[in-house]
């Protein structure tokens, strides 16, 4: 259990599903200009910065070669971090390549699953999401493999300029940014998320339940009865790319918030 102790007045923020780099340069871009100035808004009372994966659209760490793009992005974080405000990475399904240049070069701390934090007198499990809960069967066969050493040190192999335009293309033609049916609500009974947090639930109780990737916001309760917590509840971050949506904790409550009115959503 990771502790977190936030001071008085101080906020934690989490955001997630940016996808920079994504569907084109000109659009990225802009996504970056207004994901940024929510980073100047909330630094001055931003106590700890979750990003709950896929903050690019495709990341892979060469020996000596990142993909080109994101500097805005990656020199706001930096900056975030020089002020000692600590920084947590969840990598993403597009982003699970990351190694040890944004810890090493920005200050993140990077986990790669799931993690219970304990921050103030509140408990969470906070992860990315992919690949978690019944169903999605094809992608987590898919997910081992990308995460085999030997498919990474092949990849590795590819000239940059060839690996990342291919990834690149793969995940635009298989619509990975975010299909029509990720914007639609269909019952927290169809929701693999909420039915992992059901699962956890009853073996290890929290509070709260965060995560990214449906790219839909989403805060929906978790039957007390399972665990006795009376309050518990799933939060789902959405996206930057259609709905600009971020979960703020305060020391008390957890909510749901729209940049940049920062109105609960």
């Amino acid at each position: 259990m990771h502790k977190i102790s936030l001071a008085p007045n101080k906020r934690i923020y989490f955001a997630s599903d940016q996808h920079f780099g994504a569907p084109d340069p000109a659009s990225s871009r802009a996504r970056e200009h207004r994901f940024i100035a929510w980073l100047h808004q909330i630094t001055p009372d931003c106590g700890a910065l979750f990003l709950l994966g896929d903050l690019f659209d495709f990341w892979f760490e060469y020996d000596r070669v990142i993909p080109k793009g994101f500097v805005r992005v990656q020199g706001a974080l930096a900056q975030i971090a020089d002020r000692g405000i600590p920084l947590y990475f969840f990598t993403g399904n597009h982003d699970l390549w990351v190694r040890d240049y944004l810890s090493e070069e920005i200050g993140f701390q990077v986990f790669n699953q799931p993690q219970y934090f304990e921050i103030g007198s509140k408990t969470f499990l906070i992860g990315h999401g992919d690949g978690l809960g019944p169903g999605d069967y094809g992608y987590k066969r898919m997910k081992k493999v990308f995460t085999f050493p030997l498919f990474q040190k092949a990849f590795k192999w590819l000239h940059p300029d060839l690996g990342v335009r291919l990834a690149q293309y793969l995940s635009l033609r298989n619509k990975l940014i975010s299909g029509s049916d990720d914007l639609v609500f269909t019952g927290a009974e169809n929701e693999w998320l909420v039915q992992y947090a059901v699962q956890k639930q009853a073996k290890f109780p929290v509070d709260y339940y965060l995560f990214g990737h449906r790219h839909l916001a989403l805060d929906l309760p978790i039957d007390p009865k399972i665990s006795g917590v009376p309050e518990a509840r799933y939060l789902n971050t959405g996206d930057w790319i259609n709905h600009h949506t971020y979960a703020v904790f305060d020391g008390n409550s957890l909510e749901l918030c729209r940049d940049t009115e920062g109105t609960t959503v």
